[in-house]
């Protein structure tokens, strides 16, 4: 059975220090996209939130356009992120270790790491917010076409348009928390965001953060590599 964690294009560089194969080029311009779709979701949206973040309106030209191009910010961010979830939703499948790793998460802020789990490429936490943001957009786009007015409006009524402008605005508030999460995450594992960028991790961060997902990566680069082909 092939790991479902080790991509096509990963390999081990070989040299001093070692490197790692973790995001292609498209991987990390789609996270990319997906990363500033967001923001620019939340600047807008708060704008158009309350009025004392209405100043946040001035980022997109003043409130009306505000109000005209949040939508359009929603579809792509939806478009995005569903090439993220394409390419790594096998990945982030829950698996056996993934609740021993959350049960033992003060080791993982403390540090010690080496007294949890081996884990694939993604850890239990990654895979929260994984399926969280998943869950999420599915919420965020659905309530928005049912309040975005200028092509919906004639297929609802004000009753469902309110409770989906409620729905729209809890979603959006979780998440936020979300990719708060998230984004202290990668700067708390120092090299994730590097790795985010240039594609790459050295041997040592993957042996230390990720050490399952090495393991399958160097035994199904060895199989290939001898000539053998991996157990289906």
């Amino acid at each position: 059975m092939a790991a479902y964690d080790v991509g096509p294009s990963e390999k081990v560089h070989p040299g001093k220090p070692v490197v790692v194969d973790r995001y292609t080029v498209g991987a990390r311009i789609n996270h990319w996209i997906t990363a500033a779709s967001l923001i620019l979701l939340a600047l807008s949206g708060l704008a158009l939130f309350h009025p004392s973040l209405f100043f946040l309106s001035g980022l997109f030209g003043g409130g009306q356009f505000t109000r005209f191009i949040h939508p359009w910010i929603g579809v792509l961010l939806f478009f995005s992120f569903f090439g993220l979830f394409l390419r790594f939703w096998k990945a982030n499948l829950w698996k056996r270790e993934d609740g021993t790793w959350l049960a033992r998460f003060r080791d993982v802020l403390a540090n010690h790491e080496e007294n949890v789990p081996e884990v694939g490429k993604y850890n239990a936490g990654q895979k929260f917010v994984f399926w969280a943001m998943s869950i999420l957009i599915i919420v965020l786009i659905s309530s928005g076409l049912v309040i975005w007015e200028q092509y919906f409006s004639a297929y609802t009524t004000l009753g469902q348009q309110r409770v989906a402008l409620l729905v729209h605005a809890v979603a959006a508030v979780a998440i936020i928390g979300v990719w708060i999460i998230h984004f202290y995450s990668a700067i708390w594992v120092r090299g994730t965001i590097p790795a985010m960028i240039r594609g790459s991790v050295t041997g040592g961060w993957a042996w230390r953060h990720h050490r399952k997902w090495l393991r399958e990566l160097v035994t199904m680069r060895s199989k290939e590599g001898s000539g053998s082909k991996p157990a289906e």
